[in-house]
């Protein structure tokens, strides 16, 4: 593919899209469902400043650009913990491989555990006693393949998994990704861009939209009762509103420079619009010596929030270690610091295997 076509791809793919996304998000910030489906996963990524889209490789690209699955060979297995928001965890597994010509595939799977939350209602607003357990789980399946030696592309559909009390949902969503890796002939400059979360709107269902009602007596206008209870207590639904998933689409910039054989530096540059928050300015650094040491960080700036008590998490940063232990084994393990204003700061730890 010469770069006429992917010029012309990229045009269309972001002229087709674009009317699913506002400047800004406008009225519609903090409106979208699912959001679940935002939050990071991949120590590497987090500690960068969430600007991965261009240089992250194998399993450590699904959640940032599923083109990149891809650019790494042979077979990788991540693992991750992060201690989000409000004692919530965020657990994450994936396995990917290369199958030659055809391309890459991978399974991810995310899910979010929390405690137990209390049974509350009208009449038993301290709690009735019983408690239930909230579940989501996002399970992703994702295809990459090389166009050419500096084109890659990718998709990843998710199934999304919600369930509160005795109310659940579960939608379809996808990601797709384009990475370009020495744009304009220079070596080391890459271009990546992804459409995330792009699917249809979803509502809960369940039991507990069930509400009951009695069909009482009526009333005349100076308040006296009259009449007789006909039916008895009735059982009727409540019907859910209908969600939006949180869409986005991000262009990246990334450019890496080495110093020498063994000191090089990545920089990558990212913008992020939403469909249900602010536009994103997002810069990213990782320094690698040796291949084997590395350290990160990142800078998050949203220009339209001034109150700097609204934006959560501005800063983060972290480092990684990867062990070659021969037979073409490597692990790598890395760690990302989010810098919180609101809750606690968040710790993500990583393992990632590769043979």
């Amino acid at each position: 593919m010469n770069k006429t076509k992917l010029v012309r791809m990229v045009a269309l793919m972001t002229a087709a899209l674009s009317g699913l996304l506002y400047a800004g998000g406008g009225s519609r910030v903090g409106t979208a469902g699912s959001t679940q489906l935002l939050i990071p996963v991949g120590p590497r990524g987090i500690a960068m400043g969430y600007t991965a889209i261009t240089d992250s490789k194998g399993v450590d690209a699904l959640f940032w650009n599923p083109a990149n699955l891809s650019e790494a060979e042979g077979t990788s297995i991540t693992f991750s913990h992060q201690n989000y928001i409000a004692d919530i965890g965020v657990d994450y597994g994936a396995i990917g491989f290369t199958t030659g010509k055809i391309g890459s595939f991978a399974l991810a799977i995310k899910s979010l555990s929390m405690n137990d939350i209390m049974v509350t209602t009208v009449q038993n607003p301290d709690g009735t006693g019983q408690t239930f357990k909230p579940a989501f789980i996002t399970t992703g399946i994702t295809y990459s393949i090389l166009l050419s030696d500096r084109i890659a592309i990718g998709v990843t559909g998710n199934v999304n998994y919600e369930k509160l009390g005795e109310v659940s949902k579960t939608n379809l969503s996808f990601n797709a990704g384009i990475s370009y890796s020495n744009l304009a002939n220079i070596n080391g400059l890459s271009f990546g861009i992804v459409l995330k979360n792009l699917g249809f709107k979803s509502s809960y269902d369940g039991t507990g939209l069930n509400v009951i009602s009695t069909d009482v007596t009526n009333y005349d206008p100076s308040g006296v009762q009259y009449g007789y209870l006909r039916g008895g207590n009735q059982y009727y639904k409540i019907q859910a509103s209908s969600e939006d998933l949180p869409t986005t689409l991000e262009l990246g910039l990334g450019y890496h420079y080495s110093f020498n054989q063994d000191n090089s530096l990545q920089v990558n540059g990212l913008f992020q619009n939403s469909n249900y928050y602010y536009d994103e300015y997002r810069v990213g650094l990782e320094y690698a010596y040796k291949d084997m040491l590395f350290l990160r960080g990142g800078y998050v700036f949203t220009a339209q929030v001034d109150d700097k008590n609204a934006k959560e998490t501005t800063f983060t940063s972290g480092f990684g270690v990867k062990f070659n232990l021969g037979a073409d084994l490597n692990i790598k393990l890395d760690y990302a610091f989010q810098k919180r204003v609101l809750f606690d700061d968040s710790h993500t730890f990583g393992v990632t295997f590769e043979f």
